[in-house]
């Protein structure tokens, strides 16, 4: 078992546990203490001010309705300044100097006097503040905290409107506009966390020395049961708890020394019986699996490890459905119910792979079920027999299908009175030949894929002189070829040797050049070559025709594939012949293949064992 990390174990966990659980008490004592603090000194702060705001807003109220005598009377910006004055310089006393600066504004929004010497230019302005225009169109106080542009400081700022009585109705005169910086309350306030997060600090420390001594009197008696436990996954059965106490955690300990004995006695009992089942099922050929009551695996034997390509550890105690996989489409229940077996489909794009699985169920006399039995065989090549007899059978339909129902109109027009007529008669039977023609070259090649097939299959091999053999198939197809299509011969000067059944090579050469011709458009051009590699010999026959798509290049030697069909049966072909040379080919220990660009022609590539005997050119084989 792999050892528990430090910061995994639950030495740790509990340890981490005990301090986030205290220190998530200090923090929510913190947050409240902080927020009650802040609230409570804020509200001193204004409270101080208050207190004089009251006696300020009645002087100036006096002020304000005093009728005067220009010529006796100074004016009543200079009695709100010495007002405004007086009262700033005994709020900055009470406030600690917080005061920034008091203005006194008219209903009309005209500034009438500012405590602030260097804003005394601004009496008489009017007064852009959004806070005073509220407070005089709302007729109530506002207040609220801004953060200054220059200091960067936090102020209040306090706007009271000005009554000419005492009454909540009576009309506004103007208003009282306090400016006063509150940053020295919330100086005080991260002063105190300051000291409340240092004692936290300090707790935390005592905590965490505390958590480590009462998570050490949980923890060691849990180790001791560990260390048992990997000793008893190793078979050692001897070792035993200690027994700390009689608590929760002694009487576990009791309780696992008493489970130990039991699962010795138990052990050696089922190891017994497992030496017993292990044999019969090795020497079984088919997979076999067994399960538990809940569809875990508990059993499995080497001939189902090599069907499913898994290994034994990662595979007993997973569930079946999964290992199997098809748990996407069944569930254990599922399993338990079939009668019929399940095929798994394990191919690839390479390869097919095809298992069966029939189910059996395991029932106690109760009729409880204690498990299931999988029995695996693998049936890929059963498969894939039945998929080809129904490909070709299918494909064989399909072929002869075409033509005679094609005859079978002609001859039915024929029979109704078409023979008759001396310009239709001949069409048509010119055209039932055809098909009939097409119909036997079908049936011929049908045979000669049967014979390659089958195991008595020989050829008739010679050793000649390629160069010459190549040509005279080429001269052979230039003599009758349309002028359209030209000829480019790429054939080394030197001799080459091979030893092959002429009849057969002669017709896959034959088979390519023809779709090669079939093919090319007019203008196009048709290369022939062949080089060395090696012991064997690389020969190339190249079209500029409408090449095959990518997808489909690998699929042309399969029989009766064809990229185009209208096209190809219209040309004659029967989806044989490509199938018929790769059979030849591979026969003489050669390959076949294709490579094509789609609108760009298609080259066709095969290769034949090289005869590394010394022949002079005019030698015997000439």
């Amino acid at each position: 078992m792999q050892k528990v990390s430090f910061f995994k174990s639950i030495h740790v966990k509990l340890v981490l546990i005990y301090i986030l659980l205290i220190l998530l008490a200090l923090q929510i004592i913190g947050i409240y203490f902080a927020q009650e603090l802040e609230q409570n000194l804020k509200r001193n702060f204004r409270d101080s001010i208050f207190q004089r705001v009251d006696l300020m807003e009645y002087s100036i109220r006096e002020e304000m309705l005093k009728e005067r005598d220009e010529s006796s009377m100074p004016s009543l910006e200079d009695s709100l300044k010495t007002i405004v004055m007086e009262f700033s310089t005994g709020l900055r006393e009470v406030s600690n100097g917080d005061i920034l600066e008091i203005r006194v504004i008219d209903n009309r929004q005209r500034i009438r006097a500012t405590s602030e010497v260097d804003n005394q230019s601004l009496i008489g302005q009017r007064s852009n503040n959004d806070l005073v225009r509220r407070a005089i169109s709302a007729e109530t106080l506002f207040e609220n905290i801004k953060l200054d542009s220059k200091t960067r400081n936090r102020v209040w700022v306090l706007a009271s409107p000005i009554r000419e009585g005492a009454g909540p109705d009576d009309e506004i005169v103007g208003v009282l506009y306090i400016e006063a910086n509150i940053e020295s309350v919330f100086e005080q306030v991260n002063d105190i966390n300051g000291i409340f997060l240092g004692g936290t600090a300090v707790s935390l420390v005592i905590t965490i020395f505390l958590g480590i001594l009462v998570a050490r009197t949980i923890t060691q008696p849990i180790s001791d049961m560990r260390k048992q436990a990997q000793a008893m996954a190793k078979g050692n059965y001897s070792r035993k708890v200690r027994v700390y106490g009689t608590d929760e955690i002694g009487q576990l300990a009791i309780t696992f020394n008493h489970l130990t004995n039991r699962l010795q006695e138990a052990q050696s009992t089922t190891e017994a019986e497992r030496r017993k089942l292990d044999s019969v099922l090795s020497n079984m050929t088919d997979g076999v699996i067994a399960t538990d009551r809940k569809g875990r695996i508990i059993l499995i034997n080497d001939p189902a490890l090599e069907l499913l390509h898994i290994s034994r550890d990662i595979t007993l105690g997973r569930p079946i459905a999964s290992v199997l996989g098809i748990d996407q489409e069944y569930s254990f229940e599922d399993l338990i119910h079939m009668n019929d077996a399940v095929n798994l489909n394990f191919s690839t794009a390479d390869a097919p792979y095809i298992l069966r699985a029939n189910f059996s169920v395991i029932q106690k006399e109760t009729g409880f079920i204690n498990g299931l039995i999988t029995v695996l065989h693998d049936i890929t090549e059963q498969e894939k027999i039945e998929m080809d007899r129904r490909e070709f059978v299918s494909n064989v339909s399909h072929e002869l299908r075409t033509p005679l129902t094609t005859m079978r109109s002609y001859l039915e027009a024929l029979a109704d009175g078409a023979w008759k007529d001396e310009n239709i008669a001949p069409t048509f039977l010119n055209v039932t030949q055809t098909e009939t023609e097409r119909m036997i070259r079908l049936v011929n090649d049908l045979l000669q894929l049967s014979r390659m097939d089958s195991s008595d299959y020989e050829l008739n091999k010679d050793i000649v002189l390629f160069n010459s053999f190549f040509n005279r198939i080429i001269d052979r197809f230039e003599m009758s070829k349309s002028d359209k299509v030209r000829f480019e011969r790429l054939l080394p000067e030197a001799s080459y040797y091979v030893e092959i059944d002429t009849d057969k090579v002669t017709q896959v050469i034959d088979n390519i050049i023809s779709n090669a011709i079939k093919y090319s458009p007019d203008g196009g051009n048709i290369r022939f070559g062949f080089t060395v590699q090696g012991d064997m010999l690389k020969v190339m026959i190249s079209d500029d025709g409408m090449g095959i798509p990518k997808e489909n290049v690998g699929r042309i030697f399969d029989r009766f594939y064809r990229v185009d069909r209208a096209r190809a049966r219209s040309m004659g072909g029967t989806g044989l012949g490509l199938a018929i040379a790769r059979e030849m080919i591979e026969a003489h220990d050669g390959k076949i293949w294709a490579e094509s660009e789609e609108g760009h022609g298609t080259t066709v590539f095969f290769t034949l064992p090289l005869n590394l005997d010394d022949f002079d050119e005019a030698g015997e084989w000439e």
